[in-house]
């Protein structure tokens, strides 16, 4: 279906809940698995999704197709994401990374996570990147999300994409081969 139409059928109250029962099963899991890359722990992840796509719900009538419906909806997750990390390390009274490095030791006993020892220590390679760096690798490594795309989502040129991701690598890389 075209993306136009199938925006025309999220904003027709006659075709809504089946249109966005479609946009559910079409995005309900990369969503999901977008969020819990920044927000590591499976119930957060549950939680802020499940907001995430409220908030796309009760906005749809603002979206005005000047990005793809997808980068909306990334857009929206990702700030739902940031924003939950960040009321969740102030309520524990830590830092961001501090809360993130607490949650990536935490994996080994998430029933969630089916990851080994590397695989641990390049979630905490990838906690000691500036924020927007881990956005940008996790985006474009695990989700392979095209720059295009990515650029629309978090409003940042293509070009500066590519340099974090490249910047990103390479610290990645140095970390990994220490020890």
């Amino acid at each position: 279906m075209e993306e136009k139409e199938f925006i025309s059928q999220l904003l027709d109250p006659k075709t809504q809940n089946e249109a966005f029962k479609k946009l559910l099963i079409n995005y309900q899991k990369p969503i999901y698995n977008h969020i819990r890359s920044i927000v590591i722990k499976h119930d957060d992840a549950n939680d802020v999704a499940q907001n995430t796509f409220i908030k796309v719900f009760q906005h749809l009538n603002k979206f005005k197709g000047e990005s793809k419906l997808f980068s909306w909806i990334y857009r929206i997750a990702t700030n739902e994401a940031i924003t939950f990390i960040n009321s969740k390390a102030n309520r524990n009274g830590v830092s961001n990374d501090e809360l993130k490095s607490k949650l990536v030791d935490n994996l080994v006993a998430d029933a969630h996570f089916d990851g080994d020892l590397i695989q641990i220590k390049l979630q905490k390679a990838i906690l000691s990147l500036p924020e927007k760096q881990q956005l940008v690798f996790k985006m474009k490594y695990f989700e392979e999300i095209k720059y295009t795309d990515m650029s629309e989502i978090l409003d940042t040129s293509v070009g500066a994409l590519k340099a974090s991701y490249f910047h990103a690598v390479k610290k990645i890389e140095a970390y990994m081969i220490k020890d």
